[in-house]
C-alpha cells in the first residue's frame, strides 16, 4: 500500500504510565506481579502449563492509539507485561513496541494437519512463557539470550495464509477474506519473500528479548515448518520522547494520525470477526495484510520541505493538515488557496486515503520500520513492514489500495517489494492454543 504517511492509520506509540504514576493498562502488568526470566532462572526448568497466562480475557485491547497517560520512564520498560489468553491475540490493539520481527513459514512436505495442530500447542504454550518474561525450557535448552530482563512489552500473535488449509485438509474452512489480493500497477513483488503457510509477528519494547522470541519460536517449529522469510523492524522506542506523540516514519512524517480506536462505536465490527459470519473458528480474530515497503529516500529527501508536504498533504513538523489546525484536524478538502488551487491537491496522500474518500474503509495500521543495510551505490534499504488489521480485506485494505494505485503522489518514492494475507484466529481461552477451534473442528 502506499500509506506510508499522513492520514493513513497507525497506533500510536505512545507509551504507559511509569513507575510510581500510573497503573499498567489492561492486560497489561508490572514485571512484579509475577514471575520473571530473572527470578525464575533457578527454577524455569519447572514452568508447567499452568503457569502460562496473565491478565484478564480481552487485556490485549489496551490502549492503541493517543492518550493522555504520562510518558513512561526508561526504567521501566522492561516490567510491561501483555496477556498472551484474551478475546483477541495480542499484537493487534497492543501499543506498537520499539523492536519487532515477522516470519513466515511453510510446512514440510510430510507436515499435514496433524503436525500443524501439535506445532500451534507448541507454539501457544512457548509465546505464554515470553509473554510473562519466563525462559523457554520447555522449547529446549533455552538461549539465555534474555535472562537478565523483564517481559518487556512481548507479544507474539499467529495467522494462517492461504495455502495452509490446503496443506491441512482444511479447504472448506478456508474464509473467503483469504482471496488473494489483486495485483496492483506498482508492485514490484518478490515471490520468496511474500506469503507462507504461516505467518508469525514478534513485538518487543527490547531487542535482545524480540531476538530471544523470534530465535524461541523458530526452534519451536522443529522439523515441522521451515523459514520461508523473515524480517526485522523497529519503531520509536517507550520514553524517548517527552511526552506520547504519534511516531513518524523513515521520511520523517508523523505517520498513524487517524487510526481507528478501540473507544470507536464500530471499531470491532472494522477490526474484528463477528460471530455468525460463517467461519465461527475466526470469530474474534481479524485479517492481516503485510506489505514490504521500500522508501525511495535519496529521491524523497532531494526535495525541498515544501514539496514533501504537498506530496502527503499535511506538515512535517507536527502532522497537521496543510488546511491548518493540529494533527487530528479533519482535512479541509475543498479548501482552496488565494491562486484559486486545492490546498490540499488532489493527489496528495492524505486525500486518497482518508477513508471519507474511500466509501468508509478503515484499517487498523500498526507497522514497523526496517533498514537493511546500505548497498554499493550507497542507497539506503530502508522502509515500512507494513502490517494492517480489518475484519474484510475486501472491505479495508483493497478499496484504499486500488485508489492509491491510480494516482497517489508519494507512489514516485516508495516501491511494495514483499506482500503476504493471513488469517489470525482469536485468541485463545484459558487451556486453549490458538487455532484450535479451527484444527480440532
Amino acid at each position: 500500500m502506499n500509506p506510508v504517511a499522513a492520514n493513513a492509520s497507525t497506533p500510536s506509540s505512545d507509551p504507559e504510565a511509569g513507575q510510581g504514576s500510573q497503573a499498567p493498562a489492561s492486560g497489561q502488568r508490572a514485571a512484579g506481579d509475577g514471575p520473571s526470566r530473572r527470578r525464575l532462572l533457578a527454577t524455569a526448568g519447572a514452568v508447567g502449563a499452568a503457569g502460562l497466562t496473565v491478565g484478564a480475557a480481552g487485556g490485549a485491547l489496551a490502549h492503541s492509539a493517543t492518550d493522555d497517560h504520562a510518558p513512561t520512564a526508561l526504567s521501566t520498560v522492561g516490567s510491561r507485561e501483555v496477556a498472551f489468553h484474551g478475546k483477541h491475540q495480542p499484537g493487534i490493539t497492543t501499543p506498537m513496541q520499539a523492536h519487532g520481527h515477522l516470519i513466515a513459514f511453510d510446512l514440510a512436505p510430510s507436515a499435514g494437519r496433524k503436525e500443524a495442530t501439535a506445532l500451534m500447542r507448541r507454539w501457544s504454550a512457548l509465546a505464554g512463557e515470553l509473554m510473562a518474561g519466563r525462559t523457554a525450557e520447555h522449547a529446549g535448552a533455552d538461549t539465555g539470550v534474555a535472562l537478565d530482563a523483564g517481559p518487556s512489552s512481548t507479544t507474539v500473535t499467529f495467522g494462517f495464509g492461504r495455502t495452509f488449509f490446503d496443506r491441512t485438509g482444511l479447504v472448506a474452512r478456508r474464509p473467503e477474506g483469504l482471496d488473494p489480493l489483486p495485483a496492483f500497477s506498482a508492485d514490484q513483488l518478490d515471490a520468496q519473500r511474500s506469503h507462507g503457510d504461516l505467518w508469525v509477528q514478534i513485538g518487543a519494547d527490547d531487542a535482545l528479548v524480540a531476538f530471544h522470541a523470534l530465535r524461541a519460536v523458530q526452534r519451536a517449529a522443529g522439523k515441522t515448518a521451515r523459514v520461508r522469510w523473515q524480517m526485522n523492524g523497529f519503531n520509536r522506542s517507550p520514553g524517548a520522547t517527552e511526552q506520547p506523540m504519534t511516531t513518524r516514519n523513515l521520511m520523517g512524517q508523523v505517520d498513524g494520525t487517524n487510526n481507528p480506536k478501540p473507544s470507536d462505536q464500530d471499531f470491532d465490527q472494522r477490526i474484528f470477526v463477528a460471530a455468525g459470519s460463517g467461519q465461527e473458528w475466526l470469530t474474534g480474530g481479524s485479517f492481516a495484510v503485510v506489505r514490504r515497503i521500500r522508501m525511495l529516500l535519496d529521491d524523497w529527501e532531494a526535495l525541498s520541505l515544501n514539496h514533501q508536504e504537498a506530496v502527503i498533504g499535511r506538515r512535517k513538523s507536527d502532522g497537521a493538515p496543510l488546511t491548518g489546525g493540529e494533527e487530528t484536524t479533519e482535512l479541509a478538502l475543498d479548501e482552496r488557496g488565494t491562486d484559486g488551487k486545492l490546498v490540499i491537491r488532489e493527489n496528495a496522500h492524505a486525500r486518497i486515503s482518508a477513508p471519507e474518500q474511500n466509501g468508509g474503509a478503515a484499517m487498523l495500521r500498526r507497522p514497523f520500520s526496517y533498514h537493511d543495510g546500505i548497498g554499493p551505490d550507497g542507497t539506503p534499504d530502508a522502509g515500512l513492514l507494513f502490517i494492517c488489521w480489518q475484519a474484510d480485506p475486501l472491505r479495508g485494505f483493497v478499496p484504499v489500495q486500488r485508489k492509491l494505485d491510480r494516482g497517489d503522489a508519494l507512489s514516485e518514492f516508495i516501491r511494495h517489494e514483499a506482500s503476504g494475507l493471513y488469517a489470525v484466529p482469536g485468541g485463545a481461552r484459558e487451556g486453549e492454543y490458538v487455532g484450535q477451534r479451527l484444527l480440532e473442528s
